[in-house]
């Protein structure tokens, strides 16, 4: 299977919620069966990049960096290598490049799209950046650095973000949060009973 064909698999299989995310993800989709080189920077203005939002194992933090040519603090992400041969496998891949990171235990379904338009990427002009989102967890206790593409990379408590931070970062986090929130309670819904009615918390164990 090629990226192309990944792309629009992972988005044609996944259910945003109505509204804007339904919109991209179909402005996405129709993107790629325009483009069949829609997920490479040389498709132009257009293409498809890949990022991932970081979160804590107690999801009270959220890893972001301050983008060096931005000047804006974002999850990590950017655009697809040849080597890529899925769009999760890019997010994961940027996540750890940009974090520093030894390992992220990503969870391969999209959780956020966004659409927008960076003026510092292509010699030819404003590119627009179709930004397929997904999410992972950080080790417990393993250390981050920052990448020759930030300025600073650091852990932030979730209700105290950076000021000026974008609505649709809001909106990731979020969505990321509620996301392995599921997963740990179909873990501890499925798991089996212990003695006296309680039940065992997978909690760091997330649910595929």
């Amino acid at each position: 299977m090629t990226l192309h064909s990944d792309a629009a698999a992972t988005l044609g299989a996944w259910a945003p919620p109505p509204g804007s995310q339904r919109e991209l993800r179909d402005r996405f989709l129709a993107h790629l069966a325009a483009r069949p080189d829609g997920v490479s920077r040389e498709s132009y203005p257009d293409h498809l990049t890949a990022g991932v939002l970081v979160l804590s194992p107690d999801l009270d933090r959220v890893l972001l960096n301050l983008h060096r040519k931005a000047g804006r603090w974002f999850a990590f992400g950017g655009h697809c290598e040849p080597d890529d041969r899925t769009l999760a496998g890019a997010a994961r891949r940027e996540g750890l490049e940009e974090s520093g990171l030894p390992d992220l235990e990503l969870d391969p379904v999209p959780v956020h799209l966004d659409e927008h338009v960076v003026g510092f990427c292509d010699p030819r002009g404003e590119a627009h950046h179709l930004d397929v989102r997904f999410t992972a967890l950080a080790p417990a206790g393993a250390a981050h650095a920052t990448s020759e593409e930030s300025l600073a990379v650091r852990w932030w408590p979730v209700d105290a973000l950076p000021e000026g931070l974008e609505q649709e970062m809001h909106e990731l986090v979020a969505a990321a949060r509620s996301r392995w929130t599921e997963h740990r309670q179909a873990a501890q819904s499925t798991w089996p009973s212990l003695p006296g009615g309680s039940t065992s918390a997978a909690a760091d164990q997330p649910s595929r």
